[in-house]
């Protein structure tokens, strides 16, 4: 018993180092790819996309899930949610600092509070509530002190956070009401989230000569392209596998720590300025975070005790 223990956590550890490695490179090789070879966004979100389906298609065939069939138009919405939540978000990470970029991720959590309290009827609690006070203030005031604070990229930013939190909603929604899990979901999602991108990427970025999808790209720069494919598509794995093994909330704790490297990356890295306010902002929405967790977990023990003590 012991020894099935230890090899199951053995696994989850080895899921966790997964996610930490992928999800910090990617974010690192996405903005590389912006600032050395000026890659059109559209088409590096098409590129993962398109790897992650065929990841998945090979992880069907070695039967690691089975594929479920869904009727598409119970997740048209979900797949557009996809392409605005990937490609919004790394537009905003091309046109701010790693630092705001990570920052306002953080907001996603206080908008899906927001939605799941309009229009789901979900009730939360005042301290969980109170917790967003100090994340919305330091996300603010870090954007605010930031040199290289500009509108494109708070737009780009804004619209990130809404469209990643209507997403992450839906996911949970469509997940419940499918009787699917996520790689099912992720199976016929990612297919018809290209289909989507196909039929918008021309009207936005060139197709050929320079900075076009068919311009003279180097090789480096297809390399890199198609690792941070191969890398997007570990993300999107990791994350199934540890919220599969252990839950939701520890992969959001896993989070703050990913958080606080990536963000002492990008400094290190791209030599992003860093001001004594801005450090302020990042701290203030870490606390909150941290706090946010912190309640969530109390909560959720006071819910199984409660169970557990019914006759």
């Amino acid at each position: 018993r012991k020894t099935r223990l230890f090899s199951a956590n053995r696994r989850i550890i080895a899921g966790m180092l997964v996610n930490l490695f992928s999800s910090i490179c990617i974010v690192f090789i996405n903005k590389w790819i912006y600032v050395h070879y000026g890659f059109p966004n559209m088409t590096l979100t098409l590129v993962h996309f398109v790897v992650t389906w065929l990841g998945l298609y090979i992880c069907q065939r070695m039967d690691i899930f089975a594929p479920k069939s869904l009727p598409i138009r119970k997740i048209v919405w979900l797949a557009l949610s996809f392409c605005g939540f990937v490609a919004f978000t790394n537009l905003s990470l091309q046109n701010n600092s790693i630092g705001t970029y990570q920052l306002a991720k953080a907001m996603t959590t206080p908008v899906i509070i927001l939605i799941q309290t309009t229009y789901y009827k979900k009730t939360f609690s005042t301290k969980i509530k109170l917790t967003l006070v100090p994340i919305t203030f330091g996300v603010i005031l870090n954007s605010y002190y930031d040199v290289r604070f500009n509108v494109l990229g708070t737009v780009f930013a804004t619209l990130g956070v809404l469209v990643t939190s209507l997403y992450q909603v839906w996911v949970g929604a469509k997940q419940h009401e499918l009787q699917v899990n996520s790689m099912q979901l992720l199976y016929y999602q990612a297919p018809l989230s290209s289909a989507f991108l196909l039929c918008i990427i021309p009207l936005f970025e060139p197709l050929t000569g320079d900075g076009g999808i068919f311009g003279p790209w180097s090789l480096p720069a297809l390399v890199t392209v198609l690792f941070s494919g191969v890398v997007a598509f570990l993300v999107n794995l990791s994350i199934y596998w540890i919220i599969g093994n252990t839950s939701a909330v520890t992969y959001n704790m896993f989070g703050h720590f990913k958080f606080c490297i990536t963000l002492t990356g990008g400094y290190l890295l791209f030599h992003d300025p860093l001001s004594l306010n801005q450090a302020l902002g990042i701290l203030c929405t870490l606390a909150g975070i941290l706090s946010y967790t912190h309640f969530k977990l109390v909560e959720q023990e006071e819910g199984k005790s409660r169970l557990a003590q019914r006759p």
